[in-house]
């Protein structure tokens, strides 16, 4: 390997094993050459120097003056190399095996296309999916069940890490097809008040299942309370049987269609989101990796 003005890094590591033996023959067993390609390679790098670099006599070889210098200035950054070339195959390394990604409810054509671009990119490396429970977003990601999930937001668990976040879409609300509200165009958040909203059953942070099923209007008047659930399938049997209705966001709507449920499209709710999290503990070069693709696949979808 040939670094900056045709120098041979080769060169420079029989100069190193050379100074610290200060022996041909020890050298050469080292680096598993000849005692005459010591020579050479040293030869060579003398010559590249333009100076003697080692003093050889019958009885035992030194360093040069010049050949200290270089040793002091060219030792902590050979270290430096090596260290980088070593990190870089160990995180070649970590993206061997098996990377469990959870998610809710369904893993959509953006989820599977960030799926798709890793395993192109690391093939040696295998992504499983796996669906998480609706009412316990972060539970599967802190017992080690899978390495990162794609949740809901908001996310505001201080020992998990929040990675991209896409997917920000309007929020809709399904409602039987015999509710008063299912003819309507849109719905104001205001007019939560005026139906009762199923919540989410689980241990999942109150601040979460809130904005699942919020308790107020922005104006702070009070959302009845329907029933828990703890899939989006079972919410969606509660609508059909007019039980209540459920907020989805506008993909997850369009993804569970379905004759018996209308969707309605509500004004002044914040966006519904996505976002990719994990353990700040358990930060893998597989994650990162997972996270690089995507965040590259957001980016391109603009």
């Amino acid at each position: 390997m040939d670094i900056g003005g045709g120098l041979a890094i080769r060169e420079l590591e029989c100069f190193l094993v050379l100074s610290e033996e200060l022996h041909f023959g020890r050298t050469a067993e080292r680096l598993y050459v000849s005692q005459g390609r010591v020579s050479q390679l040293l030869r060579s790098l003398e010559r590249r120097i333009g100076a003697r670099l080692l003093e050889r006599t019958s009885r035992r070889a030194r360093l040069t003056p010049l050949g200290e210098r270089l040793l002091a200035e060219l030792t902590p950054a050979y270290a430096s190399l090596y260290g980088a070339v070593e990190s870089a195959r160990a995180a070649a390394r970590g993206l061997d095996g098996v990377l469990r990604v959870g998610f809710l409810g369904t893993a959509d054509e953006g989820v599977m296309g960030a799926v798709a671009d890793f395993r192109d990119r690391h093939p040696r490396c295998e992504v499983e999916t796996v669906e998480i429970p609706l009412g316990d977003p972060f539970g599967a990601v802190r017992g080690g069940a899978v390495d990162a999930a794609i949740v809901s937001l908001p996310v505001a668990e201080p020992d998990l890490a929040l990675g991209p976040v896409f997917s920000r879409q309007p929020q809709t609300l399904a409602v039987s097809v015999r509710h008063p509200f299912a003819g309507r165009a849109s719905l104001s958040a205001e007019e939560l008040a005026d139906c009762r909203v199923i919540g989410v059953a689980g241990p999942a942070p109150r601040y979460w299942r809130e904005s699942m099923a919020p308790s107020t209007t922005p104006d702070g008047r009070p959302v009845p309370r329907g029933p828990e659930v703890s899939t989006l399938q079972e919410g969606l049997t509660s609508v059909a049987a007019g039980r209540g209705a459920m907020l989805f966001c506008a993909p997850t709507a369009r993804r569970h269609g379905r004759g018996d449920v209308a969707f309605v499209p509500v004004e002044g709710l914040p966006e519904s989101a996505l976002g990719l999290v994990w353990r700040r503990t358990h930060e893998t070069e597989r994650v990162r990796a997972f996270s690089r693709a995507l965040a590259d696949r957001v980016t391109a979808a603009g």
